[in-house]
């Protein structure tokens, strides 16, 4: 099933100030993930692999890159328990571009996921995505969700990033 994620990516000046605006607004923490994603070449969009102690997910998205909100649309495979095996598979038959080591803190306010993220080599980052799973929510709702959190959180336009941290490691 497409997923529709309307989402912005941000520096982060002030991790502690957007965990205290996101606990004030009743937001459900889910943890930190250390995660790994081992980004790899394929002829269009981006696949991942995404490796955590919460998340292990097989993530394939097209999205184009630009300041501020954008749309991309997700697919995503869970492997239930032998992640270690999908990617012997992964790395034996594919080329990989870039890996992406992180530590995220995952929470949620309904279906918007928030990310406070600190990327090795790159410094601290913010996400927000709105997520609707098959016609649950229409793109125009979730741009509205996604500005009125933007809001919220203060991000200003400086702060906004067009390029994913895969693209920023890589430059």
């Amino acid at each position: 099933m497409d997923i529709l994620n309307i989402e912005i990516k941000a520096h982060c000046a002030n991790p502690e100030e957007i965990r205290r605006i996101l606990l004030a607004n009743k937001a459900v923490f889910k943890g930190v993930d250390h995660q790994i994603d081992t980004y790899f070449v394929v002829p269009s969009g981006r696949l991942k692999l995404r490796e955590g102690n919460i998340e292990n997910t097989l993530i394939f998205y097209d999205r184009v890159e630009v300041k501020g909100i954008k749309k991309s649309v997700v697919e995503l495979f869970h492997p239930q328990k032998d992640v270690a095996s999908l990617k012997k598979i992964l790395l034996k038959s594919m080329a990989v571009k870039v890996v992406v080591d992180k530590k995220r803190e995952i929470y949620f306010i309904d279906n918007v996921k928030f990310h406070i993220d600190d990327v090795k080599g790159l410094g601290h980052f913010m996400e927000i995505e709105a997520i609707s799973q098959g016609d649950q929510f229409s793109e125009e709702y979730l741009n509205k969700q996604c500005q009125s959190y933007i809001e919220l959180l203060n991000v200003g336009k400086d702060d906004f990033i067009d390029q994913s941290y895969s693209d920023l490691l890589m430059s």
